[in-house]
């Protein structure tokens, strides 16, 4: 059978000048989304993709029933004390979306254990099934509870846009109060007793620049502009105390933040800054009882802690609580009635330090302690903690291979109760798997660490096939985490690496700012030496090599397979980031303003649009053998436009000197979705193993491996 004829997309001239530099693009006409063409090349992009991996629908369909196999569909999560009410979720065989349910609670009931059957008294709060209808996507923006536990905001989206439609209706009766919110950004807070909402509004670059006050039940027109930011680095977020006293408003950029309360039992009085925003200077506040805390980094880049007046309205009313030590990142705080809970990172991992409250202490704590973990490599967090009166919390434990599981924490004691593992069926054993941190070389001498996951027995004999990936930006970490998903990988004998490389925020604030902006290349630069390290190791043969990452972790996968495409056999990048200079040159996009601290201003800095030009996928593209690609994409994504990936695999296809037949070079559109792609628990899992099945092909790893053998 003939290999199916790519689609070409059309070339139209374009130049783009800057900087004295002129550059060809006969691409840029995808930029506009409305243009019919660019929609019939997708389609037919799609259609090339399907025609292309036909043989695969087999594998697509093992892969997908072996994660269904593996998850209990019937479940439901820990139930979460809250006023007089237990509130928790369900899934149901055969539903996309979770019901969040609630159960009658008195004090001192002991948390009820809803294996299967409903909870005398349980009562429906919001079916994600009912409110989706036949839609193909569907997403909350916004799921928030009135203090008084009568009424509930909610905000749909049903395109992929990230904009959403608010309703606020009575949880009991489920009578509908408001619907005349459209268009909103993320989240949404109610005043104390629930007579008024607020709101975000989102510009034309989708940013939240407006936080507005609505009465329930009135008409839109008569609402408030609470205030409007017209600083365009600046995004904002509503909150609420856990002691629902206190509204926040968070405003920040990259690298600047400035936080506004307010009573919410005054919720048309007016907002109070704590601390005018300062160049530099990022803060975070938690309303503490008789005081506020605050994580800042006025003096060191990995912040402190420190304490304020309720009333403060100055950095200089700040007192010092708590230093980070070497190797420390502090990273939030939560206040309760007996102790303080820090985030922070430490070894490049998460941590949990517990400050005992000791009103007798000139520090108002105790010694502090740590929350400990069994896992050498894991990643630990608060769960869902809403009462301040509580003594023990819920706290979440993961590594690669240990499921998610829900513990309670004494807080005096720091006893440790199981309150939940994520059940994963079909026989799963963790001890079937293997985990480990390794530390790789890179160029400059910076070591970087990598976690590498596989299927017990499986070693470091040269013969493996291995998928790396990574992301490194914005200081986001990619911390360890269980996924049913991957042990399809695992189970077909791939060892899995993730490189933990600059621009994320494992090792701190340095480890972020050593990968953005002109060090950018220090990200790609160390994903090539992780790539290197698992040949040279034996990890992975030199032609079993796969690479993978999503969004900024696609223009990483971009820009290393344009520095060593001969390190891979396949790459596959998720809504990647591939134009990168051409999006930030252009101020009128989405979210490109606010990108500038992280990436340079190319406009203006010659350096900046130098360095870009250097990396950027899409300009990059050399005539030398690829690895077979998949670029996946959404229609609907406002944070990475479907353009990117669409232009870059045009610019692969005429460029590259692959056989097609051999290496493809695909592009796979979602049409009814945004940039987390698919939505609905089982369309997700269809979109894994899609993208999956043609990963394991190209690594020439389709068969499972066998079980390994008992000690």
């Amino acid at each position: 059978m003939p290999t199916p004829t790519p689609p070409v997309a059309p070339r139209r001239p374009h130049v783009r000048e800057h900087h004295g530099e002129s550059v060809e693009d006969a691409y840029w006409w995808m930029r506009d989304l409305d243009d019919p063409d660019l929609l019939a090349h997708l389609e037919a992009e799609n259609t090339y993709a399907e025609s292309m991996t036909e043989q695969l629908a087999p594998l697509r369909r093992t892969l997908f029933e072996e994660i269904k196999a593996r998850v209990k569909e019937d479940d439901l999560s820990v139930p979460v004390a809250s006023g007089p009410w237990w509130y928790f979720s369900r899934t149901a065989e055969g539903k996309q979306y979770a019901v969040h349910v609630r159960a009658p609670r008195a004090d001192g009931d002991v948390r009820p254990d809803p294996e299967g059957a409903a909870v005398p008294g349980e009562e429906v709060v919001l079916d994600g099934n009912v409110e989706a209808g036949e839609s193909p996507f569907f997403s909350l923006g916004a799921l928030t509870v009135s203090p008084d536990h009568r009424l509930l905001a909610f905000a749909v989206d049903t395109a992929g846009d990230e904009r959403f439609d608010l309703t606020v209706r009575e949880v009991s009766s489920g009578r509908v109060l408001d619907t005349s919110l459209t268009g909103i950004g993320y989240g949404c807070e109610f005043s104390r007793d629930g007579g008024f909402v607020f709101y975000t509004r989102v510009d034309d670059a989708w940013r939240p620049y407006q936080l507005w006050r609505h009465r329930v039940g009135s008409d839109p027109a008569e609402d408030v502009l609470v205030h409007q930011e017209d600083d365009e680095r600046f995004w904002m977020g509503v909150s609420g105390s856990r002691d629902e006293r206190w509204l926040l408003l968070g405003l920040g950029s990259k690298t600047t933040s400035e936080v506004r309360i307010l009573a919410s039992d005054d919720p048309e009085g007016e907002w109070r800054v704590v601390a005018p925003r300062r160049d530099g200077v990022e803060y975070d506040v938690e309303p503490a009882d008789d005081r506020l805390l605050v994580v800042h980094n006025t003096d060191t880049p990995d912040s402190d802690l420190a304490w304020a007046p309720l009333d403060a309205t100055s950095a200089d009313q700040w007192v010092p609580l708590l230093a980070s030590g070497e190797g420390e990142r502090f990273v939030g705080v939560d206040a309760f009635d007996t102790a303080t809970v820090l985030t922070l990172r430490t070894g490049g991992l998460t941590a949990l330090r517990v400050l005992p409250r000791d009103v007798t202490s000139p520090a108002g704590h105790g010694t502090p302690w740590d929350v400990q973990v069994a896992q050498p490599v894991h990643t630990i967090g608060l769960g869902d903690n809403p009462e301040p009166a509580q003594t023990a919390l819920q706290v979440v434990v993961e590594s690669w291979t240990t499921p998610r599981t829900v513990l309670e924490v004494d807080l005096a004691t720091g006893a440790r109760t199981e309150l939940k593992r994520q059940p994963v069926l079909g026989g799963f054993d963790a001890d079937d798997y293997e985990e480990s941190r390794e530390w790789v070389r890179a160029a400059d001498g910076a070591d970087i660490p990598v976690s590498v996951v596989r299927r017990r027995g499986v070693g470091p004999d040269g013969t493996n096939p291995g998928l790396l990936t990574a992301y490194g930006a914005y200081e986001i970490s990619s911390d360890p985490y269980f996924s049913v998903a991957r042990l399809g990988l695992l189970d077909r004998g791939v060892v899995v690496a993730v490189a933990h490389v600059r621009g994320g925020g494992e090792m701190g604030r340095r480890w972020y700012d050593d990968g953005k902006l002109l060090a950018k290349v220090n990200t790609f630069g160390d994903t090539v030496a992780v790539a290197t390290h698992l040949v040279d190791t034996g990890w992975v043969a030199p032609d079993r090599l796969g690479l993978e990452g999503g969004s900024a972790g696609g223009l990483l996968v971009g820009a290393v397979l344009n520095l060593a495409p001969e390190r891979f056999r396949v790459a596959h990048a998720a809504v990647p980031f591939v134009d990168a200079l051409n999006t930030i040159l252009q101020p009128e996009l989405p979210l490109t303003v606010g990108e500038w601290e992280e990436w340079g201003d190319p406009l203006s800095d010659a350096a900046v649009y130098a360095a870009m030009r250097s990396y950027t996928p899409y300009e990059n593209v050399r005539a030398a053998e690829y690895p077979a690609v998949l670029a996946t994409s959404s229609l609907h994504d406002t944070r990475v436009y479907v353009t990117e990936p669409a232009k870059w695999v045009a610019r692969l296809r005429e460029t590259v000197t692959n056989d097609p037949a051999e290496r493809p070079v695909l592009l796979r559109t979602e049409m009814s979705a945004g940039h987390g792609g698919r939505s609905g628990r089982y369309a997700a899992w269809e979109q894994i193993a899609w993208e999956w099945a043609f990963v394991l092909e190209q690594l020439g790893a389709a068969e499972r491996v066998a079980a390994p053998v008992s000690d």
